[in-house]
């Protein structure tokens, strides 16, 4: 277990080195000078290059892609120009937000898939098991900002059960006001896991074990609880880490709708304001929060299957 955690934990670094550089130099293809935009064009020549020397933009891109993985290995992401503070203190106020829209939004997709699975597994190919699909499908094939348009004007301004703007803290003001932005989340993202999941519960109550289990008298809903989920759930583990980035594309456009001050529409600014640092920590945050959600998805399969580890060897 501890050669595979080794392999793991290497090729996760590796990963997040590739997207250092990619980000360093694709941030730097973008055309436009950020100084000038800053400045928004009222500054003298001098001006404009002393704010170059100082943002260290004078120098060699290799230089300058040096210092700054140097800097990010130290937790130092630089200082915005566009805020005039630093990258790490602005994303750690907008931080928050966004990671319990992302979380309550996977969790709703869990309530709402986990059992619909369960129900389409167990009567296959019958006219409820179609309606949970066709159902799932339409919610994920709809627009993530339309459908949080709909929730809003529905459950915010119609029935007025939820706000449709703004964000409260602490738990009250999370399922107050996040509700509806993480419930456009969970829809689409339930469909990945009704499809996901109904699949595997098929093909692992087909097991002889299950018919073991079955031909002790256990009900229906014990062998499926006890027995199927356990070795079911694995593949769906896995797909719900691949998609935190699905998640965290999602945030981004359900910010600007229900207008919550997150690390979302922070890197819109970022990106309309060539803000170079905040663009670069955000896509870096984001990568890295990819990473290590498949990271801790990969350990608990292997954690929970030791298949996994022997196919790793």
């Amino acid at each position: 277990m501890l050669t595979y955690v080794i392999r793991r934990l290497g090729l996760a670094l590796v990963v997040l080195l590739g997207l250092c550089i990619a980000t360093f130099f694709m941030i730097h293809l973008v055309p436009g000078d950020p100084v000038r935009a800053a400045l928004a064009g009222r500054a003298s020549p001098d001006a404009i290059a002393r704010a170059r020397h100082q943002l260290g933009l004078d120098r060699p891109v290799l230089s300058q892609f040096w210092l700054y993985l140097s800097h990010t290995v130290q937790g130092n992401f630089g200082t915005s120009f566009a805020y005039n503070s630093s990258v790490g203190s602005i994303v750690g106020q907008r931080i928050g937000a966004s990671a319990a829209l992302i979380v309550y939004g996977m969790v709703l997709s869990l309530l709402i898939g986990v059992p619909l699975a369960i129900v389409a597994a167990l009567r296959p190919n019958g006219w409820l098991d179609n309606a949970i699909r066709a159902g799932t499908t339409l919610t994920f094939a709809m627009p993530a900002f339309w459908l949080g348009l709909m929730l809003a004007l529905i459950f915010g301004l119609s029935l007025k059960w939820f706000p449709v703007s703004g964000y409260s803290s602490g738990v009250g003001g999370i399922l107050r006001t996040l509700t509806l932005p993480a419930l456009a989340l969970g829809l689409a993202l339930s469909t990945v896991v009704v499809r996901t999941l109904r699949s595997s519960l098929l093909e692992v109550l087909q097991s002889e074990y299950i018919e073991a289990a079955r031909s002790r008298g256990m009900t229906e809903l014990r062998v499926v609880g006890k027995h199927a989920m356990r070795n079911s759930f694995m593949s769906t583990l896995t797909l719900l880490a691949v998609n935190i980035g699905f998640l965290i594309g999602g945030t981004v456009v359900l910010e600007q709708v229900f207008q919550i001050p997150g690390v979302g529409s922070l890197l819109l600014d970022a990106v309309k304001q060539r803000d170079y640092a905040t663009i670069q920590a955000l896509a870096l945050l984001a990568g890295a929060a990819v990473v290590l959600a498949s990271l801790v998805a990969d350990l608990t399969q292997a954690a929970l299957d030791p298949r996994i580890r022997l196919a790793g060897r």
